[in-house]
């Protein structure tokens, strides 16, 4: 009987140990993952460009290279590169470069300044089939020398002149556009540049 007494409080501070434990550790125990990211812009540049593209030409070309391997004044051996170019010119104006200025007073609108013709030609080749010979094999440089002359060769087909004079044509057929406003309000386009003529201001 004694024995039972003693025990009875010391399963009821065993109970209360557990009921206390469990209880912390209910508290303390996470109910829900979380996750947090922080996401930090370093760089966010945006560039306006006011560049005005009047004329784009785009043609293509093929090229046959041929290397010959000659013996005492006989040719031996030959293999060749064939080559495809894609090629697109573009005639572009900075319009930040033009200078204009508007007499509210007099109705003008004087244009000070034209900006220049900027000519961007970017070819690219590919390369549609080497035949090689076992003897004599065509090198990574030889390739590279082909691709570079195709280039060169694309570059030197554009008629630049031809190009700056049809893009300055187109020009004009733009900024005719936009004056058309102007003399809708009643302004005198004043060239000072003389590069005007064409739109019979």
């Amino acid at each position: 009987m004694k024995n039972l007494r003693l025990l009875i409080p010391f399963i009821a501070g065993v109970l209360l140990m557990l009921i206390l434990f469990f209880s912390f550790r209910s508290c303390f125990k996470p109910t829900e993952k979380t996750e947090k990211s922080d996401y930090y812009i370093l760089t966010n540049q945006i560039s306006k460009m006011n560049k005005m593209v009047v004329l784009e030409q785009d043609f293509s070309a093929m090229q046959k290279t041929k290397f010959g391997y000659e013996f005492l004044g006989k040719e031996m051996t030959s293999n060749s590169i064939i080559t495809y170019t894609k090629t697109n010119a573009q005639v572009s104006y900075d319009l930040n470069k033009m200078k204009m200025e508007v007499d509210s007073i007099n109705k003008k609108l004087i244009i000070r300044e034209l900006p220049n013709a900027d000519i961007r030609i970017t070819p690219s080749v590919e390369i549609q089939s080497v035949d090689d010979s076992f003897i004599n094999r065509i090198s990574e440089k030889d390739i590279k020398n082909v691709q570079n002359k195709a280039k060169q060769t694309a570059i030197k087909s554009v008629d630049q002149n031809k190009l700056r004079s049809e893009g300055h044509q187109q020009l004009m057929e733009n900024l005719n556009n936009i004056f058309v406003l102007a003399k809708a309000l009643n302004y005198k386009i004043e060239d000072q540049t003389g590069k005007l003529g064409v739109l019979g201001l």
